[in-house]
């Protein structure tokens, strides 16, 4: 599989240099990658030479900027020593752990492989092996967990001096094996009031400690936001590599298939097996509504006003001042940012401002 992640690669760039099939090619010549991405799946099963490969193969055939951010997802269980000093030499510069809790009860409930001694731990161990710059996830809003344990996980990643954490309410989506066991009374339902309770205190307590919750899941301290994410945010472009990887030019979405064999077979052949969606105006304003409403930057009337229309624009604060409650926003310098009551109903806020 390494060996065909890494011809795709390749393939993407001699498709921009030779400006053939231009739009698997995603960015034009000379665009810089600032950030590479090692998530999906369980990327800290690579091998330390394996990742140097990749890195390797990407700055041959990128331009890649000398203060990229290099981000590998891990799990507590996946992580040692050694393997933290081999990412690191490897060229991995920040961790995304996916800690989950710090709870045994809800980490079992989750189905997770780690336990909280393994969460506790594995921070302790970036440390050593000299990272300053990492996430970890938190999910609230589980089952049984009361407020007072939701409070002490937080507090247990502002005592580590955790840098960056994402946090997620627990959700149950549809056709899934938790979806069939809450069905079958075999696991309690989640509380929609109870996770809307935690996710207030969490931001209570962020804010209270100097964390920037620069986007709705997410919390860093200063100079420590996720550059890579940020990026999504922000609808720059994107490559995705390997099967079902997604990709993003500002006019379409592509993503490979997903079958790994079908993958393979294709890059044999040296073709990349891929579907596209050219994005629509329409679709293209509905995703910077729902995106920039969940930044701290918030909404910028302006660029509506300048990448779509006046009547947009003007459509948008309408809505806004005659449908959404006032102590849910602030109209500041043209920009429409949600307060924290705001955040609770983000979703909500952004399908009444949809085209």
């Amino acid at each position: 599989m390494v060996n065909s992640l890494i011809r795709e690669i390749e393939l993407r760039s001699s498709f921009l240099k030779n400006e053939i099939e231009n739009d698997i090619s995603v960015i034009s010549p000379g665009e810089i990658i600032e950030t590479i991405y090692f998530g999906g799946g369980t990327p800290s099963l690579l091998l330390k030479d394996e990742i140097i490969s990749i890195i390797d193969s990407i700055k041959q055939n990128y331009c890649v900027a000398d203060d990229t951010e290099i981000t590998l997802e891990a799990n507590p269980d996946d992580i040692s020593l050694e393997k933290l000093y081999g990412w690191k030499k490897a060229g991995i510069n920040r961790l995304s752990i996916g800690i989950q809790s710090f709870i045994d009860r809800d980490l079992k409930w989750m189905n997770r492989a780690h336990n909280a001694k393994q969460a506790l731990a594995c921070i302790m161990l970036a440390r050593k092996a000299g990272f300053q710059n990492f996430s970890t996830d938190l999910i609230f809003g589980t089952p049984g967990l009361t407020n007072d344990e939701w409070k002490e996980n937080v507090q247990k990643v502002i005592q580590l001096d955790v840098p960056h954490i994402a946090c997620y309410a627990l959700t149950v989506e549809p056709k899934t094996a938790l979806q069939k066991m809450i069905d079958l009374k075999k696991k309690k339902n989640i509380d929609s009031d109870m996770q809307a309770a935690q996710y207030s205190a969490l931001m209570k307590t962020m804010s209270g400690v100097g964390y920037e919750h620069y986007e709705i899941s997410n919390f860093a301290k200063p100079g420590f936001r996720s550059r890579h994410n940020s990026s999504y945010w922000q609808g720059k472009k994107y490559i995705g590599i390997g099967p079902s990887a997604h990709s993003y030019d500002g006019k379409m979405r592509m993503w490979n298939k997903a079958n790994n064999g079908i993958y393979i077979k294709s890059i044999e052949e040296n073709r990349i097996s891929f579907e596209k969606e050219i994005l629509t105006r329409s679709q293209k304003l509905n995703e910077y509504i729902m995106t920039s409403l969940r930044t701290m930057g918030g909404m910028d009337l302006q660029f509506i006003k300048n990448n779509f229309s006046n009547n947009e624009r003007n459509r948008i604060e309408n809505v806004i001042k005659n449908e959404v409650e006032k102590e849910m926003y602030l109209l500041n310098n043209k920009n429409i940012i949600l307060t924290d009551e705001g955040k609770l109903f983000a979703d909500g806020i952004a399908v009444k401002l949809f085209v």
